[in-house]
């Protein structure tokens, strides 16, 4: 991320026009239905004739397989978010700068991962993704960390910093990355609306609208986990500030009755958005989040679902054990999740 302090008028419409101009060269539904058909090779002879050949071409002499398809999507991801930054003006520039932070909240916690499952530097190196606010040199420096205990010192003059350093007994105490994974998530979510205008303009009233629910889904998401698990967690901790749907108050009540949850969210303004889904408990709904209209899973979605250490899979990455396979439910707690 280009860090700066952007001056003058938001440019809203003009960044908007350059947003869909790019969406445009976006993968179609027939893009994906022949990659389905292709093995590694061929996607990234594919991807080379679109938009991703100068990340490919970069990446080439380094990677291969998965790993460069990867690394290379992560690449063309930050660029673009870079160009987003150069094109935005006035307060607009911070909006989506802060947005963007959800970077570094999943750079730190696949670092903090990698060390605590003993992964190499190559296994975790692979999984960030450069488009927040850190610079180069601050994460080399992270995957250059002996210890978390390392992590967190280096973290310290950034938002994390105090919320980890807070964290870190409880984590030396009780030997699981839950704790520093929820005051990493608290930072960053907290944070999304920390300091917006009380009384906002149309498009930023917007902005706050989809920080607002951002936090909602998230709040949502725990206490459904938390009320699959069995764990005696207390929810309130995994309570984030800033949404509009709960009070710390009412966690506790929801986490421990499913259906009184759901019924909450029917009546809610999401309410719309709840739709069948015999496939799964949990009063057989589902919450149709964000992630359907953005299109894309969010980078946590992967990396802070767990409090486990992420485990090598086959290829040798890091994976995370809730995606990559089943876990008994009150075995570990849940963190927070993703930025």
């Amino acid at each position: 991320m280009s860090a700066r302090t952007s001056a003058g008028e938001s440019n809203y419409e003009y960044v908007t026009a350059r947003v869909r101009s790019r969406r445009a060269k976006l993968f179609d539904e027939d893009d994906y239905r022949k990659l389905l058909r292709m093995g590694t090779g061929e996607i990234a002879r594919f991807m080379e004739e679109s938009d991703y050949e100068a990340e490919l071409n970069a990446l080439g002499s380094r990677h291969s397989g998965v790993d460069l398809i990867e690394n290379a999507l992560h690449r063309n991801l930050a660029n673009h978010f870079d160009d987003l930054l150069r094109f935005a003006d006035g307060a607009l520039y911070d909006y989506i700068a802060r947005y963007l932070r959800q970077f570094d909240a999943w750079n730190t916690k696949t670092v903090l991962r990698g060390l605590y499952s003993d992964a190499d530097r190559e296994a975790v190196e692979v999984d960030l993704i450069r488009a927040g606010e850190f610079s180069d040199d601050r994460i080399d420096r992270l995957l250059s960390a002996g210890s978390i205990e390392e992590v967190v010192t280096l973290l310290e003059d950034t938002r994390f910093g105090d919320p980890l350093a807070d964290a870190y007994d409880e984590y030396e105490e009780r030997s699981l990355l839950v704790p520093l994974e929820n005051a990493v998530d608290r930072a960053f979510y907290e944070g999304l609306v920390d300091g917006l205008p009380n009384e906002p303009d149309r498009a930023t009233q917007q902005y706050v609208d989809f920080l607002e629910s951002e936090i909602d889904f998230r709040n949502v998401r725990n206490a459904l986990r938390l009320s699959r698990s069995g764990t005696d967690m207390d929810p309130a901790a995994y309570y984030i500030a800033g949404g509009r749907l709960f009070e710390e108050s009412e966690i506790r009540s929801l986490v421990g009755n499913t259906d009184e949850l759901v019924a909450r969210l029917r009546e809610s303004p999401y309410g719309d958005e709840l739709e069948p889904l015999p496939a799964v408990g949990l009063s057989g709904v589902r919450v149709r989040a964000r992630e359907d209209a953005r299109g894309r899973e969010r980078p946590g979605d992967r990396a802070g679902q767990g409090g486990r250490p992420r485990r090598r899979n086959d290829r040798g990455r890091t994976g995370d054990p809730m995606t990559d396979r089943p876990k008994p439910a009150g075995t570990q707690p849940l963190s927070m999740g993703e930025p």
